[in-house]
């Protein structure tokens, strides 16, 4: 995820489309078990609505579709689901390693004659690991803290994972989340948007 900040200035965390850059805030790692065995209620609507949550989706190259959750082709859990467009809409859970934007092809409703009709937007969580919304992982739709970031030129930085498995290695690690920048630790050296509220990142270098 492209993070608009530099040294000691207020940053702009952009969404992304079906991808794997940012976090959320507060770190929710979870366990890997529950991850993968259905809830009770995981396939009791499938196909009432499409990806509704703790529905699942397989995983394409461009495409996914929705399996029950018992399916060997499922990839990944709806965590959270919500209606219109990230920009306006709620922001996903902690846990979120993408977020699938969704529309449904209903030419017979359709409003403007493109033979799509908005439908809202999927959190996902994978089933196994990777799970790269986790707190230094190097994706999902937010960064949260326990990311690592690295400059990208023009005040602005990216998210990159802190173990160095990343195309690129960390440059700083946000340690702390405070309300405002003067709320930071006197150590901080870089200051990351979180959004979600617009709390501010405290990173230092690693």
């Amino acid at each position: 995820m492209l993070v608009m900040l530099g040294l000691r200035y207020a940053g702009l965390l952009l969404v992304v489309f079906v991808g794997v850059s940012g976090c959320q805030q507060s770190p929710d790692p979870g366990s890997e078990s529950p991850d993968r065995q259905p809830s009770p209620s995981a396939s009791s609507g499938y196909g009432a609505v499409f990806l509704a949550v703790e529905e699942c989706s397989s995983r394409g190259r461009e495409t996914f579709t929705e399996v029950p959750c018992t399916s060997e082709r499922a990839a990944a859990r709806v965590i959270a689901r919500y209606d219109g467009t990230v920009a306006e809409g709620p922001s996903c859970p902690a846990r979120t390693d993408f977020v699938l934007h969704i529309t449904e092809n209903r030419p017979a409703v359709d409003e403007d004659g493109n033979g799509e009709v908005p439908r809202g937007y999927a959190c996902m969580r994978n089933l196994e690991l990777p799970h790269p919304g986790d707190p230094g992982g190097g994706g999902g739709p937010r960064t949260v803290v326990g990311d690592c970031v690295y400059s990208a030129g023009r005040g602005e930085v990216r998210e990159t994972a802190c173990d160095g498995s990343g195309a690129k290695p960390p440059e700083y690690r946000v340690a702390s989340a405070a309300p405002s920048r003067d709320a930071c630790p006197a150590a901080t050296q870089l200051y990351v948007s979180l959004g979600g509220g617009g709390r501010v990142g405290c990173a230092v270098r690693v």
